[in-house]
């Protein structure tokens, strides 16, 4: 699970290699599949829209938000 400091926005990866993001109240806004290389991720929505973002530092830097890794 990956979360902003916030914690309005949650990405759950799923071993399956789908995820489920929740917003706010909203659970599962948003559900794709992604895909990890290196400290590269790709997503692609159900809907049809992709994105990606970068692992650095053990933090996930991905649309202009930061998330971090919930423990």
């Amino acid at each position: 699970m990956w979360v902003t400091a916030d914690g309005y926005i949650r990405h759950n990866l799923l071993p399956n290699g789908r995820y489920d993001e929740a917003r706010g109240n909203r659970e599962s806004a948003y559900q794709g599949r992604y895909e990890i290389r290196g400290n590269h991720i790709d997503y692609w929505d159900d809907t049809g829209f992709t994105a990606d973002g970068t692992f650095i530092d053990g933090v996930l830097h991905h649309a202009g938000m930061i998330l971090y890794r919930k423990k």
